[in-house]
């Protein structure tokens, strides 16, 4: 093997999650993996959110879900509640699910929209399972079934990623990971290929490896303070550049979602765990002080704080490339987007999962490089563009900064889909992306933009089969939210397994 020695720089949730998926991989390869991180640097450790795709990453881990929820905490999660996005008093559910079914071969959305012209057919949530099972703070298991209704959504969880970060710690150190406490103070790099030598800790101490990781965080101490990779920055775009973090205790039950309610210079989060109810406060240094966020978050929260505010500084964007040479850069080391569509983890986990398809075995071969960039470009573009979305579809002229996000120009790529699903309803899937149509139709429609002409085959059926049909649909899945159990009772019986 090419490589032998693997060094992660930093821990946290990046580091802690290479380290384990690297350790469940190469395990019996002979590779040693090492992770240095400094007790006194702390982590950014706010990312509580999730989507589905972390449950195919932990089940490759061999997680069992009870212990995972109970040694984290952990909530589950059917999707993102948006307030006040489109107009103040708004609130849609983004599901992670489907909005009813195809009828007559033509998508369900249209059929919606031809019976809502004629002032019928009720909200588009009511036809979905998870928004109405959310609305009820009721949880369920999916069914593989694909005749079941129980098939038609997915989960992700909602948990507190400081606990989630010692728990991958605990089974990385168990296939062989050392972990070295330690403060990087220098990158040495060869002089003739540019690759990364060696790292000098605090003491004195230089590690020396083949490939490294950086999991540094902003500071992306090995891809950009010593490779110098650059940095696309989205602010333009993506104008909130400062957050707060505070959490509190809960009040009353435990939702099965995120919420994400929007104020008059950002927006402000509600993440429910077992253990406490995580609050933060996105927002635009050019619209807001400091002092101001604090309030409006303040303001917020339904209980006393148990921590002090945590503050955080970004830059909305991602490096330039994000591996170079032997250095790869995962996590905030490699960019960051917002928060509000919770795809930090994801971005993480899609970072690891190309390092293995890529991983150098007998050669270093550029080719490798190049196409973990260019993967990963795209994977950034696609979620940067969806995030956009949700900051220009609006109708809030209440503040400076709903104005600029609303008459905003915004990339080619996000006006093509909005023109296009204005004209015809059509939802333009990208070829590569995690967001799906039932994604970007949530937002739409959830935003008020409505195509001015829904497809023509359509008519084709009746008013009165189609309106049958949807009733029919309503019916069943209300019927099927209401069996479910509450998401504290699925909560309690789990951490009976795990007990």
């Amino acid at each position: 093997m090419l490589v032998k020695r693997v060094l992660i720089v930093g821990g946290g949730t990046s580091g802690w999650m290479t380290a384990a998926a690297l350790s469940n991989k190469l395990g019996g390869s002979g590779i040693a993996i090492r992770l240095v991180e400094s007790a006194e640097i702390g982590t950014v450790g706010v990312g509580e959110a999730t989507v589905p795709h972390i449950r195919h990453f932990n089940a490759t881990l061999g997680f069992d879900e009870a212990e995972f929820m109970t040694r984290t905490q952990g909530s589950f999660k059917l999707g993102i509640e948006f307030r006040n996005w489109g107009r103040i008093g708004d609130s849609y559910i983004h599901p992670f699910g489907v909005f009813g079914a195809d009828i007559g071969g033509v998508p369900f959305h249209h059929h919606w929209l031809r019976m809502q012209a004629r002032g019928q057919g009720g909200a588009f949530e009511d036809y979905s399972l998870p928004i109405q099972a959310a609305r009820r703070g009721r949880f369920h298991h999916p069914n593989e079934d694909p005749r079941s209704l129980l098939n038609t959504f997915n989960y992700a969880y909602q948990f507190d990623a400081s606990l989630y970060a010692k728990f991958l710690r605990s089974y990385a150190e168990a296939r062989g990971v050392v972990r070295q406490e330690g403060k990087v103070v220098d990158v040495a790099l060869n002089g003739e290929t540019g690759f990364v030598e060696s790292v000098t800790l605090e003491g004195g101490e230089r590690v020396e490896a083949d490939l490294f990781v950086d999991c540094s965080g902003f500071r992306g101490l090995l891809i950009e303070q010593a490779l110098k990779s650059g940095y696309e920055e989205w602010t333009h775009w993506l104008p909130c550049d400062r957050a707060i973090a505070l959490p509190c205790d809960n009040v009353g039950p435990l939702a099965p979602y995120t919420r994400a309610t929007a104020q008059k210079s950002g927006w402000v989060w509600k993440i429910p765990l077992q253990h406490r109810t995580g609050n933060g406060h996105v927002y635009s240094s050019g619209f807001v002080s400091d002092d101001e966020a604090l309030d409006t978050l303040l303001g917020e929260i339904a209980a006393p704080p148990l921590a002090d505010p945590n503050r955080l500084r970004f830059v909305t964007g991602k490096r330039r490339r994000q591996w170079i040479g032997n250095c790869v850069s995962l996590g905030l080391a490699a960019g960051f987007l917002e928060p509000l569509e919770s795809t930090s983890i994801h971005l993480i986990q899609l970072g690891i999962g190309r390092l293995l398809d890529l991983f150098p075995a007998q050669e270093w071969d550029p080719a490798d490089a190049a196409e973990f960039n260019r993967l990963m470009d795209l994977e950034y573009e696609r979620v940067r563009d969806f995030i956009i979305l949700h900051y220009h579809a609006t109708e809030r002229d209440d503040s400076e900064f709903w104005n600029y996000c609303r008459t905003m120009t915004v990339p080619d790529s996000v006006a093509y889909k909005i023109e296009l699903f204005r004209e015809r309803g059509v939802v333009v899937n990208y070829r590569d992306g995690m967001f799906l149509e039932p994604s970007w139709l949530a937002v739409y429609l959830g935003q008020r933009v409505h195509p001015r002409h829904p497809d023509p085959l359509g008519d084709k059926v009746s008013d009165a089969d189609v309106t049958a049909m949807m009733e029919a649909m309503r019916g069943r899945y209300t019927q099927a939210a209401e069996a479910m159990p509450t998401h504290e009772t699925v909560l309690a019986q789990l951490a009976a397994q795990a007990a």
